[in-house]
């Protein structure tokens, strides 16, 4: 990818885009919690039954030897669904969509070996577990009730959504099975910590509207291009890695970042092009866009505007100054001279 490519990514204008996503995915996910709420008692079960099956598949593809056919793709949403038992026997399934029901189980997809996409958002789940599934690659269980990432081990998943969930603490998520996730979306959750998140090969990595106090054991992701860590409480920015070398896009925004010399911790990420820092109490000092650009002379963007050449002319004068200040400073010779008292 060009350098030109990277810049298509980050628009002036991206963070309003964000700000409506993010308001946006929060009323949805009190809309959600409340649901979740109200459907806490028992309900009559509603089990899935052959004439729903009749209704709800479609897209006919050949099966695994050719010679017959099947219906691959199911979408029972909005069904008042309890049960799912039936789709063990359904076994030629690829995309299954059973959201916005009332499903607390979905160990009958277990059987589903041929599944590529599975979409249980909105439903009652505790868990995201089941038997490794050989060809999933998108998995999405958003605005649920499940409290950990414990048994999540597809070889091809690329993608996994567990945003509006309770999950505290990142555990189990093993690099060694989940061989190809890219994008880990846990928005919305309770994590105290990044602990846990050790998946060298992500890329997109979703944390905003967490508990977070602070970035820690994240130095592995060399290939993370985007994080987005808004509406945390983080206060310092200790935690940033070189080895993060690919990280370009880091949103901190609506967090607790006072002091504006913590911004030279981003100074060692090589490819760090757009910061955004609004709605931190450091973004009220006057020198707030060029302390950031001295710090980081790669930047690109800053909050919603990108620098002007005259702006990076300054920061690199200050630059230099300071660079020599600290030269004058640490040469002996330089202390000794002015350290002679003057002679006629």
């Amino acid at each position: 990818m060009s350098d030109e490519d990277d810049l298509d990514d980050f628009e002036p204008d991206q963070d309003d885009l964000e700000k409506e996503d993010d308001e946006k995915d929060t009323e949805d996910w009190e809309d959600n919690r409340k649901e979740g709420e109200e459907y806490s008692e028992e309900r009559m079960p509603t089990p899935l039954t052959e004439d729903m099956m009749k209704e709800a598949l479609s897209l006919l593809c050949k099966t695994g030897n050719g010679l017959a056919h099947a219906y691959v793709k199911l979408e029972v949403k909005e069904r008042d669904l309890t049960d799912i038992s039936l789709l063990r026997s359904y076994i030629h399934l690829r995309y299954v969509d059973v959201s916005e029901n009332h499903l607390t189980d979905l160990s009958p997809l277990n059987h589903l070996t041929h599944l590529l996409w599975l979409k249980a958002d909105g439903n009652r789940l505790r868990s995201a577990r089941l038997n490794e599934l050989p060809y999933l690659q998108i998995a999405s269980f958003a605005y649920n009730q499940i409290t950990d990432t414990e048994g999540i081990s597809h070889p091809r998943l690329g993608s996994l959504d567990l945003k509006g969930n309770h999950i505290r603490l990142v555990t189990d998520l093993d690099p060694q099975k989940l061989i190809s996730l890219h994008t880990l979306e846990l928005r919305g959750n309770q994590l105290e910590s990044t602990l846990g998140i050790n998946l060298p090969k992500l890329k997109n990595l979703y944390l905003a509207q967490n508990l977070l106090k602070k970035v820690e054991g994240l130095e592995n992701l060399s290939n993370l291009t985007t994080l987005h860590l808004r509406d945390n409480q983080i206060e310092t920015l200790s935690g940033f890695s070189g080895e993060m070398k690919s990280l370009q896009y880091l949103n901190l925004r609506g967090n607790m970042v006072t002091d504006l010399g913590e911004l030279a911790k981003l100074r060692d990420l090589p490819k760090l092009r757009a910061l955004v820092l609004l709605d931190n109490p450091c973004t009220d000092e006057t020198d707030y866009r060029q302390e950031a650009l001295v710090q980081m002379a790669h930047l690109e963007r800053l909050d919603k505007d990108f620098y002007e050449e005259e702006e990076r002319a300054e920061a690199n004068e200050i630059r230099q100054r300071l660079k020599e200040d600290q030269e004058q400073e640490a040469d002996p010779e330089h202390d000794t001279e002015s350290d002679q008292p003057l002679t006629s």
